[in-house]
């Protein structure tokens, strides 16, 4: 018997498949600045097609509700900001050059991005699994990078998971008074403040003891001294 003929996708399907993803990333984009903007819950579906530009009908095509809309926001949001911090550490010779270029990159996000905080913390509401699951992909990609750079001894031997919740913890403070409350990235002080911190901790660099050596008058004046005794 003759062997079934295989045909390839014809161009229509894969052309289908790229507006139906172009919309979706509309929708999303549409749905980070309504609920950025109102919260969740004052949030409304017309608001967001509105803001996408495209009709309400469009939106059951690609999401069944609101919450599902949501749950996917946070979950794009997450893989972006890991993208983005991942890509510019990436370009770093080593472990703290790293932490650096991450914390820039996590507040440039911030900054492009002004509703994440609230989405994210709102998470924590609507559906508890998206908003632990933000935080600990991160943690998870964080944790595996440190214990990494303690392998290959770029950094002190320590728990990386309890060092990635807490590095964690320095950048969205910092992003949180600085890129949301002020509404600027920190400068370069604040940054080379929270390098420091990251580097040596609260009890900073181990200080070497200087060596004290007796003036030269002072030296020739015992010296004569005990000159005399003899």
């Amino acid at each position: 018997m003759d062997s079934p003929v295989t045909t390839a996708p014809t161009a229509a399907p894969v052309r289908r498949q790229r507006r139906s993803a172009v919309t979706r990333r509309r929708l999303l984009d549409a749905a980070e600045k309504v609920f950025g903007d109102c919260g969740f819950h004052a949030a409304a579906i017309s608001q967001i097609t509105f803001t996408a530009g495209m009709a309400q009908g469009t939106f059951y095509v690609h999401f069944t509700s609101k919450e599902e809309l949501f749950i996917q926001l946070v979950a794009d949001i997450s893989r972006s900001l890991r993208h983005e911090m991942t890509r510019a550490a990436a370009k770093a010779p080593d472990r703290l050059t790293a932490e650096r270029a991450g914390l820039i990159a996590f507040f440039d996000y911030t900054q492009r991005h002004p509703g994440l905080y609230r989405i994210v913390q709102e998470a924590q509401f609507v559906d508890p699994p998206s908003y632990r699951r933000y935080y600990q992909r991160i943690a998870d990609g964080y944790a595996r990078a440190l214990a990494k750079a303690a392998e290959a001894g770029e950094i002190a031997p320590g728990d990386p998971m309890a060092r990635a919740w807490a590095l964690m913890g320095v950048g969205h403070f910092l992003g949180l008074y600085h890129c949301q409350w002020q509404g600027r990235v920190p400068d370069a002080a604040t940054l080379d403040a929270a390098m420091d911190f990251i580097a040596h901790g609260l009890k900073g660099a181990p200080v070497r003891p200087k060596k004290v050596t007796a003036p030269k008058a002072a030296a020739k004046s015992v010296t004569r001294s005990r000159k005399v005794r003899k």
